[in-house]
C-alpha cells in the first residue's frame, strides 16, 4: 500500500472533490484520480462515490479513512522523533467553548508549561461542531463541548460511534451577571417582571456569520427582555456590563477575579431551570501526553474554584 495514496484519499475527503483536492496538493486532477483508483484497486473496495455534493466516502471508505488518519499521524510522529538534527517541540492543542473557567485553566496551564523545554500550545474557542471536527480531522488533542439536557444522550452516543472518549467536567445552571451598580444586584429573587425594563446582553454563538443568525436566541433561557445587545467576544460583554448599569447577561458562573476586574456581580436565578454540561473529549486511540494531563489537572482545579 502506498502511504502517499492514503494522504491523497484524506485530502479528497477533506476537500470534497477531486479538483479541489488536486489544487490543494499541487498536482494534476487526472494524476490524483488515477492514484485514488489504484488505491481502490489494491484494496478491492470503493472509497468514494460521486454525487451532486461532490466525492462522498462509502461506508468502507469511511472505515479506511479513519485508519488512514491514524497511520499518517503515526508516521508524522515517527518522522519528527527521529529526523536528524531536529529537536521536536511538545505540542498541545485544545478546542473549547467560550468559557471563563476553561480559559483560566489554560492560562494557569501555560504558566506551568513555561518551565518545560520546547512547547507549542494551541487554544481555539469554537462551536461544538468545530471542536469535534478539529479532533477528528485536524490533529487537536483535546476538546471541551457544552451540552444541554435535551441533546446530551444522543450526542454522547454519537461520540461513542465515532471512536471518541468523553468524561464529564462540570454541570451548572446559567447565572445572571450585571454591574454592581445595577438595581437588579440588590434583589433577593430576580423575576421576569424585574428583568423586563433592562437590556439583555447576549454573547453570540461563534457559528453565527450574519445578523439574522446572531439574533437567534437560545430557547433554554427565559425570554426576559424586549431590548437586546449582541456581542461577538467575551471581553466586550464584560466591558459593556461594567459600564452600563441597565444591562444584564445570562452566563456560566464566572471566576471572582474576573468579576472584580470589571466591577460585576452574579446571581443565581430560579428562572434558569435547565442545566448545562461541559464534556471533555478526545480520540479513543489518543494516549494522554504529560501536557494533556497537566491541562486536565488545571481544568479540574479551575472548575472546583469557580463552579459550585
Amino acid at each position: 500500500m502506498n502511504l502517499l495514496y492514503l494522504q491523497y484519499a484524506l485530502e479528497v475527503a477533506r476537500a470534497g472533490s477531486i479538483n479541489k483536492a488536486a489544487e490543494n496538493l499541487y498536482m494534476g486532477q487526472p494524476n490524483l484520480s488515477r492514484a485514488i483508483k489504484d488505491l481502490e484497486s489494491s484494496l478491492g473496495i470503493t472509497i468514494f462515490e460521486r454525487s451532486p455534493r461532490g466525492m462522498i466516502p462509502t461506508p468502507q471508505g469511511e472505515e479506511l479513512l479513519r485508519h488512514a488518519k491514524k497511520v499518517v499521524r503515526d508516521v508524522e510522529i515517527i518522522e519528527n522523533l527521529y529526523r536528524r538534527g531536529s529537536t521536536r517541540a511538545e505540542r498541545f492543542a485544545i478546542s473549547a467553548p467560550r468559557s471563563a473557567y476553561v480559559s483560566h485553566a489554560f492560562a494557569e496551564f501555560s504558566k506551568k508549561v513555561e518551565r518545560l523545554e520546547r512547547t507549542e500550545l494551541f487554544y481555539n474557542e469554537v462551536s461544538t461542531e468545530r471542536a469535534l471536527k478539529n479532533i477528528m480531522d485536524h490533529d487537536y488533542d483535546l476538546g471541551v463541548v457544552r451540552l444541554d439536557e435535551r441533546g446530551r444522550e444522543p450526542f454522547l452516543r454519537s461520540l461513542e460511534e465515532n471512536g471518541l472518549y468523553y468524561d464529564s467536567i462540570a454541570e451548572f445552571s446559567p447565572v445572571l451577571v450585571m454591574s454592581k451598580g445595577c438595581p437588579l444586584a440588590g434583589l433577593d429573587n430576580v423575576t421576569l417582571s424585574a428583568l423586563a425594563p433592562y437590556v439583555e446582553l447576549s454573547l453570540v454563538d461563534p457559528r453565527a456569520t450574519s445578523i439574522s443568525a446572531a439574533a437567534q436566541r437560545r430557547d433554554d433561557l427565559p425570554e426576559s427582555s424586549e431590548h437586546r445587545i449582541f456581542a461577538f467576544d467575551r471581553a466586550s460583554c464584560y466591558a459593556i456590563l461594567g459600564e452600563n448599569d441597565n444591562v444584564f447577561m445570562w452566563s456560566e458562573p464566572l471566576p471572582q477575579p474576573l468579576l472584580q476586574r470589571y466591577g460585576l456581580v452574579q446571581k443565581s436565578s430560579r428562572l434558569a431551570e435547565k442545566r448545562l454540561s461541559d464534556i471533555l473529549i478526545y480520540r479513543d486511540d489518543h494516549a494522554l501526553s504529560r501536557l494533556d494531563k497537566l491541562f486536565i489537572t488545571e481544568l479540574c482545579d479551575s472548575r472546583r474554584k469557580f463552579i459550585r
